[in-house]
């Protein structure tokens, strides 16, 4: 929860037993700086090393896409309101990254709140930090581009994060179907895949 006033005013979640708004709204305070060195949105110039991080991560996943520079250019490199990646350099290398898509709503018949701002976590990429003090930089970051929400699928090692960044459960379950395909039931962290 990146604005929880709004997000229960909405009612998209509730004011938990024995919790008053305060102390919600204090629950889920983030800082309001970026807490790695060296993070900075991602350029241009970052494709090929990005893609190669990428590429190196997705192969300890049992189902993954396989991505060209063109791919990672289109999927990742920012647009306001479409998609967010921030790396970090460190002495010119691109050492990690995290990336969030923007997935919003309309709030229906709502006297004061008519659009909530969801961020959905796409790609990331942690080897020389930790998966979630890079996760708790990208909230950081989606909380300062006005997200209302932050999401996360269970797959790849995001399930490491929920806990620790007070991550609620979903009420769903999501389903890959692969036209003209087979695939063995896998595990949702060895899925490499996040469809947009």
């Amino acid at each position: 929860s990146l604005n929880p006033k709004k997000l229960i005013e909405v009612n998209f979640s509730r004011l938990q037993p024995k919790m008053t708004m305060a102390r919600t709204i204090k629950l889920y305070k983030l800082p309001e700086e970026p807490l790695l060195e060296g993070i900075r949105p991602m350029l241009k110039k970052d494709v090929q090393k990005v893609g190669k991080l990428l590429k190196t991560y997705l192969k300890k996943c049992n189902l993954y896409t396989h991505y060209s520079e063109e791919d990672i250019a289109h999927f990742l490199i920012p647009r306001e309101d479409v998609i967010s990646t921030y790396v970090i350099e460190k002495n010119g290398d691109i050492t990690d990254f995290c990336s969030f898509y923007s997935l919003p709503s309309t709030v229906i018949d709502h006297p004061k709140h008519s659009h909530l701002r969801a961020a959905y976590s796409y790609y990331n990429v942690a080897n020389t930090v930790s998966i979630v003090d890079l996760m708790k930089d990208a909230l950081i970051f989606a909380r300062k581009q006005g997200y209302d929400v932050f999401n996360a699928l269970d797959v790849m090692d995001n399930s490491a994060i929920f806990s620790e960044l007070k991550f609620g459960v979903g009420d769903g379950d999501l389903q890959y179907y692969l036209y003209n395909w087979s695939c063995p039931t896998v595990k949702a962290a060895d899925i490499g895949i996040v469809l947009v």
